[in-house]
């Protein structure tokens, strides 16, 4: 999506789901200030979708796992959201919306490898302890991706191939897609 259009789906979704979220405001300044637009489409989404369950929209600690009382785990970052809270989260997920960069910069392209760093890490631990944090890749902003960041397009293919993401959602898709991710997150915590 542009800009104009996610904006009129995060109105239409904020009229229709009446959400108690939090919705972060993006880093602009002057006119360009707003909601973060995408990253509110995502946690209104989760929360309309997550049965009530723990969810922590902007965890502000590292995520950490634990098995039989012993601390197994802590990321080397903090991630955008994770659904069950940040000790043993079911999933974890981070959200990229550049709507206003000019050119693709460093800024973008340290998201891409972050989040390659954040999956080696998790599938460290899967292989390590037997525990699956499932990882998400949420992107926004149809020109600087397709337009300007086509071949960090194939990176994020390759952590896909490479199971360090579980999945990654492109713009409209996580209106579309993420209910029933979240319906298989609300499963996995019945079943805990």
């Amino acid at each position: 999506m542009d800009v104009y259009r996610a904006a009129t789906v995060f109105a239409e979704l904020q009229d229709s789901l009446e959400p108690t979220c939090p919705i972060p405001m993006n880093k602009q300044k002057g006119d360009k200030k707003a909601p973060a637009y995408f990253t509110g489409i995502v946690n209104m989404l989760v929360e309309a979708h997550g049965a009530g369950i723990k969810c922590d929209y902007d965890p502000q600690r590292l995520i950490t796992a634990s098995q039989a009382g012993d601390l197994v785990f802590t990321s080397a970052r903090r991630l955008d959201g994770a659904f069950g809270g940040d000790k043993n989260p079911i999933a974890v997920w981070e959200v990229k919306e550049q709507y206003y960069t000019t050119t693709f910069g460093s800024r973008v392209a340290a998201g891409v490898y972050e989040t390659l760093l954040d999956g080696m890490e998790f599938a460290a631990l899967r292989d390590s302890h037997g525990i699956q944090i499932k990882h998400y890749f949420m992107l926004d902003a149809y020109d600087t991706w397709w337009g300007k960041g086509r071949s960090y397009l194939c990176r994020i293919v390759d952590m896909l191939h490479m199971g360090y993401v579980d999945e990654a959602l492109f713009g409209y898709e996580v209106v579309e897609r993420l209910p029933q991710i979240v319906q298989g997150w609300v499963n996995c915590d019945r079943v805990q």
